[in-house]
């Protein structure tokens, strides 16, 4: 654990900006101040202090676009912050899960394992599953990490839970990423077949197809 992890993950303790940081994210992609502010509640100047603040410790990240606006101050662009691409983690003690599973990804690959894994990793997510009977898997997979959002009759995954392993072995880490997920939906009573693989980038590689109940309940 380093400690510059510990005092940026502190911040978050604030209600304001812990508010303001997941507006941020759940935008998946540049947000306003304008637009911070009136989502957490909050005034665009008290916004603006506490995304600086979160942007100083590295949890997100700032920018400028042109303003559509016309009038007075038009012509200056408007500041916008996005979640920022470092990971931040603690651990007491200091634990290193990540380098024991890119050894084992590797291993895997190196014996051509790869349909063993996804069936291992179909199984994990009917075990996943439990416990769960009847919610719906989109607060599964926000529980775990995956930030699904609706889109276009999908749900697609804002955040990739194994990134780190994605970036070293993207074909592997991804079909067993899809496997986990079709567990579990299987797990849960659903059509497995509802998860295919549909990259994009910065998201998870993984989307669902909506159910009928999905939509009506957007």
């Amino acid at each position: 654990m380093r400690s510059d992890d510990l005092e940026a993950l502190a911040l978050l303790h604030d209600p304001v900006r812990r508010s303001l940081y997941a507006v941020v994210v759940a935008g998946g992609g540049d947000v306003g101040r304008g637009e911070a502010a009136e989502a957490a509640g909050v005034s665009r100047t008290l916004a603006g202090h506490h995304l600086d603040k979160l942007v100083e410790a590295g949890l997100l990240e700032s920018g400028f676009r042109p303003q559509d606006r016309k009038g007075p101050g038009s012509g200056r662009p408007a500041k916008v912050y996005r979640r920022a691409q470092g990971e931040r983690s603690v651990s007491l003690p200091p634990r290193d899960y990540t380098t024991l599973a890119s050894v084992l990804a590797d291993v895997v690959a190196e014996l051509g394992a790869e349909e063993r894994a996804e069936r291992a990793a179909r199984a994990a997510g009917a075990g996943m599953a439990a416990g769960h009977a009847g919610e719906p898997v989109e607060r599964v997979l926000d529980a775990r990490g995956y930030e699904p959002y609706a889109e276009g009759g999908v749900l697609r995954l804002r955040n990739c839970p194994f990134h780190v392993l994605a970036e070293e072995q993207p074909l592997l880490v991804c079909s067993v990423n899809l496997a986990l997920c079709q567990g579990l939906l299987e797990g849960l009573g659903e059509d497995p077949a509802r998860a295919t693989l549909d990259p994009r980038p910065g998201e998870c590689c993984v989307t669902l197809k909506q159910t009928d109940i999905d939509i009506e309940g957007e």
